[in-house]
C-alpha cells in the first residue's frame, strides 16, 4: 500500500455540502403538483438517470395509448437517492420510483408506502439495468490512475458525493472497501485504514452523483471523479473524448438500481396501471435499447450483446454476496457511527 501521505496543500479542507438546496425542494414541489393532474405520472428518481428518463418518459408517453389505454404525461423529479427517498416518504406524491439502491426503497416500504414484497414483482428483483463503479480522469490520464492504490498518493484528489444522501456514493465506498478486502486477504482493519486514508483526498463530499460530477467536469475539482459507469460515459459525452477518460479498476461493486410502484399513491390516484406499464416496459427491447442507448448496462441478453463494446467485462462483487445485502451494509457502513463515520470523522 502506497504511505498514507495527506494530500498537498492545494487540496482545501473537507467540507460536507448541504443535503439538498431550496431551488430541489421547490422543483420536487412543482413536479409534485404537476403529477397530481389526470393522466400524469410522477418518477421520483436518482440524480444520474436524467438523460436516462428523458428518453424513455419520451418512448413511454408515445406508446402510452397502446400500454395503459390512453395517453400518460410523465414527470421526473431527481435528487440523491437517499434524499428522493425521504422526500416520498414525507409527502412527494410519486407513482414510482426508481432509485440507487433496494435499502431506500426498503426505508419507503417501512414507512407504509409500498409493499413488502415489491421486490419480486418485476424480474432480477425489480433492477430493469446496472452499472459499475469507474474512475474517471482527466484526457491523457496526467496523475497516471490506474486502480484503488492510486487515489491514497500524494497529490491526488478525489471526488465522490456524500453516502449519507447519495446511493451512487454508498456504492462508492462499498466499492473502495471491497477492494481493499481483496488486496489484503479480507484484512478488516487494513480495508478501514484505506477508506479513512481514501477519505483523506476527498476535499468535498457533494450531496448527490450527478453534482460530484458537476464538480469534477465543470469547476475543475479533483484528480478523479470515482462513478458510476453510467455517468461517466454521459461525462465524454457531453464534454468530449478530449478531456476525459474513464480507467476501469481491478475490482468495482455491481450496482443493481431498483424500480418500485408506490402502493400508497397509486391507490390514492387511480394510477396503479400506467405506473405498473411504466416499469414493466423498461424490460421491454425497446426500453432496454434506451438503457444501453444512455450507457446503462441493459438485462436483456439481445440488446446487451447489441452494446457489447461499449460495455467491458469486468471483476464485479455483488452487495448481496460480499456485504450480506443493503440492510446489513447499510447498518455496517453508512448508520450513525458506523465504517464510514469513523473513515470520515479520523480522516484528518
Amino acid at each position: 500500500m502506497p504511505d498514507a501521505t495527506p494530500p498537498r496543500d492545494g487540496v482545501r479542507r473537507r467540507r460536507l455540502l448541504a443535503a439538498a438546496p431550496a431551488a430541489a425542494f421547490a422543483a420536487m414541489s412543482f413536479a409534485a403538483a404537476r403529477a397530481a393532474e389526470p393522466g400524469t405520472l410522477l418518477n421520483a428518481s436518482y440524480s444520474p438517470t436524467v438523460e436516462l428518463y428523458n428518453a424513455y418518459d419520451a418512448l413511454f408517453q408515445a406508446e402510452s395509448p397502446r400500454l395503459a389505454g390512453h395517453h400518460v404525461t410523465v414527470h421526473t423529479s431527481h435528487g440523491g437517492s437517499g434524499a428522493q427517498a425521504r422526500a416520498v416518504i414525507e409527502g412527494l406524491h410519486a407513482d414510482v420510483v426508481s432509485l440507487a439502491l433496494s435499502y431506500d426503497i426498503d426505508a419507503i416500504a417501512q414507512a407504509g408506502l409500498i409493499a413488502a414484497d415489491w421486490a419480486k414483482r418485476l424480474p432480477d428483483e425489480s433492477s430493469p439495468y446496472t452499472s459499475a463503479i469507474v474512475f474517471l480522469v482527466r484526457h491523457g490520464n496526467p496523475k497516471a490512475v490506474h486502480d484503488w492504490p492510486d487515489l491514497i498518493r500524494p497529490g491526488i484528489s478525489v471526488s465522490t458525493p456524500n453516502p449519507k444522501t447519495s446511493g451512487g456514493a454508498r456504492y462508492n465506498i462499498l466499492a473502495a472497501y471491497a477492494w481493499a478486502m481483496d488486496a489484503y486477504h479480507q484484512d478488516a482493519a487494513k480495508a478501514q485504514l484505506y477508506l479513512k486514508q481514501l477519505l483523506q483526498h476527498v476535499p468535498v463530499l457533494d450531496p448527490s452523483a450527478r453534482n460530484a460530477t458537476l464538480s469534477f467536469t465543470r469547476r475543475d475539482m479533483g484528480d478523479v471523479l470515482i462513478a458510476w459507469e453510467s455517468e461517466a460515459y454521459l461525462a465524454i459525452k457531453e464534454g468530449g473524448s478530449g478531456k476525459f477518460q474513464i480507467v476501469t479498476p481491478s475490482l468495482s461493486v455491481l450496482a443493481e438500481p431498483p424500480v418500485a410502484v408506490v402502493d400508497k399513491v397509486v391507490d390514492r390516484r387511480g394510477s396503479r396501471r400506467i405506473a405498473t406499464e411504466y416499469l414493466r416496459y423498461l424490460y421491454s427491447p425497446e426500453g432496454q435499447d434506451v438503457v444501453a442507448q444512455n450507457f446503462f448496462r441493459p438485462r436483456d441478453a439481445k440488446i446487451a450483446a447489441k452494446y457489447a463494446a461499449r460495455f467491458p467485462a469486468l471483476k464485479l462483487v455483488t452487495v448481496k454476496d460480499f456485504f450480506g445485502g443493503w440492510q446489513a451494509a447499510q447498518r455496517k457502513f453508512f448508520a450513525d457511527g458506523g465504517v464510514f463515520d469513523q473513515a470520515y470523522a479520523n480522516g484528518g
